[in-house]
C-alpha cells in the first residue's frame, strides 16, 4: 500500500486502533481497514510486589496508555504529515483475571490483583468442588470469594469487579462490558446462552461467606460481548483520557475489550475448532480451541473461550521468560563491564545463537525459571533456581538451552493433560512472542520439548495489540457484510501470510524428554526453596 492510500486512510478515520496492556509492556497499534499496521507505540511497565501482593498502580496504566498513544500519533504525523484527529474504532486488551474491584461512587475499592498472585487457594478448592469446573486461583471469582472468606471489609462494598481490559473500556467508553473470552476468565461462561451460567451464579450467591452480602454476583460482573457486538463508542472523556492534547476526536467504535489469551488466538488466526496456538511471555499459555468437550474436570485446564465464544482448553503458566530476561540482563553486565555495547536483539541472537552447540538433553544443567508461584508444578513461591551436578556439562550453549527448556517446561507438564489424558491434539501449534524474534533457536526448543511442529507466521512480532486492532476493524464492519470471526481471519486478514514451521527432531524430542524427567524429579528442590528462603520483600 502506497503513501498517498494510507493518508486517504487516516483522513477518512477509515483506521483502527489497538491498545494491549501486557504484563511488561503497554502497546498500541495502528491498523489501515486491510489490517495493515501504518504506526505503533510502546511503553515498559513491571508488575509490583507489594505486601506479598502482585500488582499495578492505576496512575501508571494511563500514563503508559498516553505515552503509547503519543509515541503512535507523533509517527503518524512525521511519517504522513497529518495530525490523528479521527479513529475509526478502537479496541483494548489486556491481562486477563485478576481483582480489581470498584464501589458504587467508581473508587477503587482495594489494590489490584493481577494473575500472578497465589493467593486464593482455599477459594479456588472451594469453587472447583462447587461448580464441578476448574477455577484456578487467577480467576476474578477465586478472588472475590478469597476476599469474602478472608472477611475482607471492602467486599461489602463492590459495586463492579472487571478485568484490567473491562477497567480501561469502562474509562473510555462509559460501558461495563467485556468481551466474551476476557470474561471467561472470570466467571464459567454457558456456551448455550453466551453469558455467565446461570446455574453458577446461584450456586455462588448461595454459599455461606458470600450471601449475606448486599450484592448478587451477576450484578457486580460487566455485560458479555462477543467479537463484533455492540460495546459503546469513545466519548468526549475517554478521547482527552487517551490523548491529553485534545487532538483526537470523540466517536470511535469500541470493539468488545479482550483479554491477551484471546487477542493471541486472533493474531495466529487461531479461533477455528481443532486449532491451537501457544503465546510466550512473562507468562505463557496454550489454547486448543475444542470441538468437542474435554471428559474430566482438571485443576491445570482452563475451559475459556474464543473471542467469538467458542470453547477452549487453556494451559496457562505464571512463569515463562523472567529469568531467562534476568540473565540476560546480567550477560549485559558483564558485556559492558568488558567495553562492549550490545542491541537487545544483538544481545539474545549472540546468547540463543549458543544453543546451536547445545547437547540436546541442555547437558544435564536445570533450570526453575519461577519467578513466582507456579499452579501448574505446585510451587506456591517463586524462588528462581539454577541447579547442576558435579558432572554436568557447563557450556554457555547448555545453560541457554537449559534457559530455553525451564522457561516452557511448565507448559509442557501441563499439555501432557490434554495430549496424554484427554487424547487431543492440535497437531501442530502456531506460536508468537518477543522470543521468537531470533530466528528457530526458540521455535526449535519449544517443538522438541513440546514433541509437535510449531509454527511461527509473519505477524508473530505483531501479537495482542495488533489482533486487538483486527478485532476493532472487525467490530466496524456492518452486521449485514460481518462474516464468522474465523472466516474473516482466513479470508480478509491471512490470506498471504506466510509461516516457518520447526519439526521436532528425534535427538532434540529425546533430550528435551530428559530434561523434563530431570525437571519433574527435582520439583521437590524448588518447592523446598520456597518455603526456606525468605524474601525480605515480601514480609
Amino acid at each position: 500500500m502506497n503513501k498517498e492510500k494510507i493518508t486517504a486512510y487516516i483522513k477518512a478515520g477509515d483506521t483502527a486502533l489497538g491498545l494491549e496492556l501486557g504484563s511488561t509492556n503497554i502497546k498500541a497499534v495502528l491498523v489501515t481497514a486491510d489490517c495493515r499496521t501504518v504506526a505503533s507505540g510502546s511503553f515498559g511497565w513491571e508488575n509490583q510486589l507489594v505486601h506479598g501482593i502482585w500488582t499495578y498502580p492505576l496512575a501508571e496504566v494511563w500514563s503508559g496508555i498516553q505515552a503509547c498513544y503519543q509515541q503512535l500519533a507523533e509517527q503518524v504525523k512525521t511519517e504522513y504529515g497529518i495530525p490523528l484527529q479521527k479513529i475509526g474504532s478502537i479496541g483494548v486488551s489486556a491481562m486477563m483475571h485478576g481483582y480489581l474491584a470498584f464501589a458504587a461512587d467508581d473508587q477503587q475499592l482495594a489494590q489490584f490483583r493481577t494473575w500472578r498472585n497465589n493467593i486464593t487457594a482455599e477459594a479456588a478448592e472451594k469453587l472447583t468442588a462447587a461448580f464441578h469446573f476448574n477455577i484456578p486461583q487467577r480467576w476474578s471469582v477465586a478472588h472475590v470469594y478469597q476476599a469474602a472468606l478472608n472477611g475482607e471489609p471492602e467486599v461489602r462494598d463492590i459495586a463492579f469487579l472487571t478485568t484490567l481490559a473491562g477497567y480501561v473500556h469502562w474509562q473510555l467508553s462509559g460501558e461495563k462490558v467485556l468481551g466474551i473470552g476476557d470474561a471467561s476468565g472470570m466467571f464459567p461462561i454457558d456456551p448455550s446462552t453466551g453469558t455467565y451460567d446461570a446455574g453458577r451464579l446461584t450456586t455462588f450467591d448461595n454459599l455461606p461467606a458470600v450471601s449475606q452480602l448486599p450484592w448478587k454476583l451477576a450484578d457486580i460482573l460487566p455485560a458479555v460481548r462477543r467479537a463484533g457486538e455492540e460495546a459503546g463508542t469513545l466519548t468526549p472523556a475517554g478521547a482527552k483520557l487517551l490523548d491529553p492534547s485534545g487532538t483526537l476526536a470523540a466517536g470511535s467504535r469500541m470493539a468488545p475489550p479482550e483479554g491477551d489469551a484471546g487477542t493471541g488466538m486472533v493474531s495466529t488466526n487461531s479461533v477455528r475448532p481443532g486449532t491451537g496456538n501457544i503465546s510466550i511471555g512473562t507468562s505463557a499459555f496454550s489454547m486448543n480451541v475444542l470441538d468437542k468437550p474435554l471428559r474430566d474436570v482438571h485443576q491445570d485446564i482452563d475451559i475459556v473461550t474464543t473471542p467469538d465464544g467458542a470453547p477452549v482448553a487453556m494451559v496457562h503458566t505464571n512463569n515463562c521468560t523472567s529469568d531467562l530476561n534476568a540473565w540476560a540482563g546480567l550477560f549485559r553486565d558483564f558485556a559492558e563491564a568488558a567495553g562492549l555495547k550490545l542491541s537487545s536483539a544483538e544481545l539474545y541472537g549472540l546468547l540463543l545463537g549458543q544453543v546451536r552447540s547445545a547437547a540436546a538433553d541442555a547437558g544435564g544443567l536445570l533450570n526453575y525459571s519461577c519467578l513466582s508461584g507456579e499452579n501448574v508444578t505446585r510451587v506456591e513461591a517463586g524462588r528462581p533456581l539454577f541447579v547442576r551436578t558435579p558432572h554436568s556439562r557447563m557450556t554457555l550453549g547448555n545453560f541457554m538451552l537449559s534457559q530455553l527448556y525451564g522457561a516452557f517446561a511448565p507448559l509442557r507438564i501441563g499439555m501432557d493433560i490434554l495430549t496424554e489424558e484427554e487424547h487431543i491434539s492440535a497437531g501442530s501449534m502456531i506460536a508468537q512472542g518477543g522470543l521468537f524474534k531470533t530466528p528457530q533457536i526458540g521455535q526449535q526448543a519449544l517443538a522438541d520439548l513440546l514433541g509437535m511442529p510449531v509454527t511461527i507466521m509473519e505477524t508473530a512480532d505483531a501479537g495482542g495489540p495488533w489482533g486487538m486492532a483486527v478485532l476493532a476493524v472487525y467490530a466496524a464492519l456492518p452486521a449485514a457484510d460481518r462474516p464468522p470471526l474465523a472466516d474473516f481471519l482466513a479470508q480478509k486478514v491471512f490470506g498471504q501470510v506466510a509461516g516457518t514451521t520447526c519439526e521436532p527432531t528425534a535427538a532434540g524430542k529425546a533430550g528435551a524428554d530428559q530434561f523434563i524427567s530431570a525437571y519433574r524429579a527435582g520439583l521437590a528442590t524448588e518447592r523446598t526453596a520456597g518455603q526456606a528462603i525468605v524474601d525480605a520483600d515480601d514480609q
